[in-house]
């Protein structure tokens, strides 16, 4: 086919589009090399049929909130005008969510966060990650003849639903850090319950995508499913149970939650619910937050810093920079099969050492020096060879600092994950906050409690305890925390000054969404903007996955030829990014895919 012809087919798909000026700027900026990367014409892909709409920059002098959801980042943006901080719009942004993104995050669930003082420079990480009560069976996800359940099962109802850690963990960070009063930072959520809020597409779809799974509870059926039917975008839906749960909340902290009525009615619920699970008064009673050493490398000139276990994104994607800084990236178009080749195989290697090392420090021994030493990775990197990707990849052997040897340990099977939430804060001191939120699942277990969603975190435990005779890291165990693929990020210049502020939701998929929206962004010099409107490439330790309807499916061929099993599937992202300039000034944008935006001042 000459490039002629392919220039005209791309000029003929970006005028059927309905943003096609904006697709015009676009195509220039980064899709007509993209096009032009493709080859084999007779197994090219149909033409893409809609396109996410681009992300927007937005600029601010002094502080900038990006959430999921407009009335998560206006509500957190008023509390940092009135003098809050960054912890501080952080509370507001999840007890918003909480009401207006139930599908995605909520008091329900739990969550990482980072935390850079911009006095000290330094990052601080806290794990609000949910555990598993004390009397949880290891065979909970089988059947009687021990096999694993289906995934899109295991997660409703009561067994699934690990112990709430979200806002105990918020609670501690804004012990020490807040500067606003714990009960201001839950009025506009009370009011915005009580007056309603309009549906946004996003839910509406998610909805109807699940009402099926939501008729299981009363609750859940008679909120979601308004007078029998999916709301659609623009219905005003009103929650007075989540309005006097916040009141309780903003007036007794966690506690509220934990304890009393509230941690009765979560109780309840999950004993009363099909697959009922074995959560207690005391289980929700116990829950402590944990404050972790963050997990921070040097990486082209900079400093990046995320979460370390139980969550594997951190490591992973710190694994993914490093092993690819030996390539000259900057010589491939950011839009190219041979970038994408790269990026999926370093992105392989991260799983497989994923997938047999990481889960709860608290329960597994790991190696985690060993899995971010310079010299693992760059023996590691030797492993990715251009347009040759290897039909197997194991994980490594990496060095443990531990007196004695290592455990043997099977791998865990990849396996799909889905939801979750993420919010990006500069405040105007220059602090910020990264944190990513969920209850796993889109709406969780499924159950609704006193207006908020219950998680069903324990499916990201392993279904099954062994592998090939050895115990997998991240199986069931009581009081543990399950492996999480959140990846938090905060970047830091040269002088510990903070330079970007990201992260993403999208269950094992956060790992590449995050690693390449960095890439573009530290590698490519793309804006905020360009770097999470692209089109997503990426893994999850199985197949080599292309997003549908965009570009990137036209590199399923050249994939397939370089040794690739390409997937086109819909990859429902969830990014924010913030970027602080030299003069000082915050860039920011949020994922267009979702019903994100950027406020600042």
């Amino acid at each position: 086919m000459t490039v002629t012809r392919k220039l005209r087919q791309v000029w003929d798909r970006l005028f059927f589009t309905k943003q096609s000026l904006a697709r015009l700027a676009f195509c220039v900026a980064f899709i007509m090399p993209f096009s032009l990367a493709a080859e084999t014409p007779a197994h090219r892909p149909s033409a893409p049929h809609s396109f996410p709409p681009l992300a927007r920059d937005v600029t601010a002098a002094h502080m900038m909130v990006v959430t999921a959801n407009p009335f998560a980042s206006r509500a957190a943006l008023d509390v940092l005008k009135a003098g809050g901080n960054a912890i501080d719009a952080a509370v507001t942004a999840q007890a918003m969510l909480s009401l207006v993104e139930p599908q995605s995050s909520g008091l329900g669930g739990g969550a990482f966060l980072l935390y850079y003082d911009a006095a000290t420079r330094q990052v601080t990480s806290w794990d609000g990650r949910e555990t598993a009560p004390a009397a949880i069976p290891p065979t909970i996800f089988q059947d009687a003849t021990g096999k694993p359940l289906p995934l899109d099962s295991a997660g409703i109802g009561g067994r699934a639903v690990g112990v709430p850690g979200a806002l105990r963990m918020l609670e501690a960070v804004h012990k020490l850090h807040g500067q606003l009063l714990w009960k201001d930072l839950f009025t506009s959520t009370i009011t915005q319950a009580e007056n309603g809020f309009p549906v946004s597409a996003l839910m509406s779809r998610e909805i109807r995508e699940e009402q099926n799974s939501l008729m299981v509870q009363e609750a859940a059926r008679t909120y979601f499913l308004p007078n029998g039917s999916v709301p659609e975008p623009g219905y005003i839906l009103k929650n007075p149970a989540l309005a006097e749960t916040m009141r309780s909340v903003a007036e007794k902290g966690a506690d509220a939650l934990l304890t009393g009525r509230i941690a009765t009615d979560i109780v309840t619920a999950i004993r009363q619910s099909p697959a009922s699970g074995t959560m207690t008064m005391d289980d929700l009673a116990s829950y402590q937050p944990r404050q972790r050493p963050a997990l921070c490398m040097p990486v082209k000139m900079r400093t990046v810093c995320s979460m370390g276990p139980p969550s594997s994104g951190g490591v992973a994607v710190l694994q993914i920079l490093s092993m690819l800084e030996g390539f000259d990236l900057r010589h491939l178009r950011p839009d190219s099969a041979e970038a994408a080749d790269l990026i999926i195989q370093a992105e392989h290697l991260a799983f497989a050492d994923r997938n047999l090392f990481l889960a709860d420090p608290d329960f597994v021994k790991i190696p985690l020096r060993g899995l971010l030493d310079p010299a693992y990775l760059r023996q590691r990197a030797r492993m990715i060879h251009p347009r040759h990707a290897p039909s197997t990849v194991e994980a490594g052997n990496p060095s443990w600092s531990m007196p004695d040897l290592p455990p043997a340990q099977g791998t865990q099977p990849p396996k799909p994950e889905h939801g979750t939430s993420h919010i990006s804060i500069v405040d105007a001191q220059g602090n910020a906050v990264s944190m990513t939120t969920t209850v796993q699942d889109v709406f969780g277990s499924k159950l609704l409690v006193d207006g908020f969603i219950l998680n069903d975190e324990l499916t990201d435990f392993a279904f099954v305890p062994e592998e090939a005779g050895k115990p997998v890291a991240n199986r069931v165990q009581a009081g543990k925390r399950p492996r999480s693929s959140m990846a938090p990020i905060i970047v830091l210049d040269q002088n510990g000054k903070l330079d970007m502020v990201t992260g993403s939701p999208g269950g094992g998929h956060i790992i590449s969404y995050v690693s390449q929206a960095m890439l573009l962004s530290m590698r490519w010099n793309l804006s905020p903007a360009q770097a999470i409107s692209a089109p997503h490439i990426g893994t999850t330790g199985l197949k080599s996955d292309l997003e549908a309807g965009t570009e990137a499916t036209l590199l399923a061929d050249r994939l397939l030829q370089y040794g690739h099993h390409p997937a086109i599937i819909r990859l429902n992202s969830g990014l924010s990014m913030i970027i602080k300039k030299a003069d000082g000034h915050l860039t920011g944008a949020a994922d267009p895919r979702r019903d994100g935006i950027p406020y600042g001042e």
